[in-house]
C-alpha cells in the first residue's frame, strides 16, 4: 500500500518541476510513479492554456500524456529537448543516479542526454550517501547468458526481471531486463565504463552526467539542489 506522505512528497517535487516549463518548450516526460505526478500536474497547465510539445520515454508515459490532453510527438523526429523531467531510484551527492526500476532506462537515458536541462524529481527517501540498489541493465535477449556471466565475474548478482509467472519482462524495445546487485557501488563511473564495454548490454541504469537539478519533495516542502560545476 502506498504511503500517503511519500506520494505527497513526490507530488510537490513534480509541481515544482512542472512550474519551470515555459511556453513552446519541447519537454521530455519520464517514466514511473513520480513522473506520473508530473504528467498530472502538467495536464492542468495545458488545460489552462500552456502550449508545449512533449516526447515520452515509454509507451505507458505516452498513453498517460495523450489521455491527459498533452501533445506527444515521436522522439525519432526530435534531436533535442529543452527540459527533461524524470524520477530516480537513488541519487548520491555527486548527482550520480540509478534509474530503470520502471524498465525504461534506455529511452530515459537517450531523452535525458538530449536535454538542455534535466530536472530529477524524487521523494526524500531517494537521496543516499552511496548508490547501493540493484542496477537495471537492458540486454539483447541473444546475449542473456553471456552478459549474466560477465556481471557475475564483476562481482555482481544478476537477476532476470520476470513477472509473477516467471515470464521475462521486456522493455518497450522487446529486450530483457536484468537487475544486478553490486552492493555499495564504490566507483560508479568505473562500473559504467566497464558495463559500456560489454557486448550485448544495450543500456544500464547508471546516470552519471544527465541530472542538472534535483528537486526533493519532503514533508516541509521542496529542497532544490544543483549539480556542482566541478562534479565528475
Amino acid at each position: 500500500m502506498a504511503d500517503p506522505q511519500v506520494d505527497t512528497n513526490k507530488r510537490v517535487a513534480a509541481e515544482a518541476a512542472v512550474n519551470e516549463i515555459e511556453a513552446d518548450m519541447i519537454v521530455g516526460l519520464g517514466t514511473g510513479s513520480t513522473a506520473a505526478f508530473a504528467i498530472s500536474v502538467l495536464a492542468g497547465r495545458v488545460r489552462a492554456g500552456l502550449i508545449i510539445t512533449t516526447v515520452a520515454t515509454s509507451y505507458a508515459t505516452e498513453l498517460a500524456a495523450r489521455a491527459a490532453g498533452i501533445t506527444v510527438v515521436p522522439f525519432a523526429d526530435i534531436d533535442y529537448v529543452d527540459l527533461a523531467i524524470d524520477g530516480a531510484d537513488q541519487i548520491d551527492p555527486h548527482f550520480y543516479a540509478i534509474k530503470g526500476g520502471g524498465g525504461a532506462l534506455l529511452r530515459e537515458k537517450i531523452v535525458a542526454s538530449s536535454a538542455r536541462h534535466m530536472i530529477c524529481i524524487v521523494d526524500d527517501s531517494k537521496p543516499v550517501p552511496h548508490l547501493n540498489r540493484p542496477l537495471p541493465i537492458e540486454v539483447l535477449p541473444f546475449a542473456r547468458s553471456y552478459v549474466s556471466a560477465m556481471i557475475t565475474a564483476l562481482g555482481g548478482d544478476p537477476r532476470l526481471r520476470v513477472d509473477g509467472n516467471g515470464t521475462p519482462l521486456l522493455s518497450d524495445q522487446a529486450n530483457i531486463l536484468i537487475d544486478c546487485a553490486f552492493g555499495s557501488i564504490a566507483d560508479p563511473p568505473a562500473l559504467a565504463a566497464t558495463l559500456d564495454a560489454i557486448p550485448g548490454i544495450l543500456g544500464h541504469g547508471l546516470f552519471l552526467h544527465e541530472v542538472d537539478t534535483l528537486l526533493v519533495g519532503t514533508a516541509h516542502g521542496v529542497e532544490r539542489r544543483e549539480r556542482k560545476t566541478n562534479a565528475a
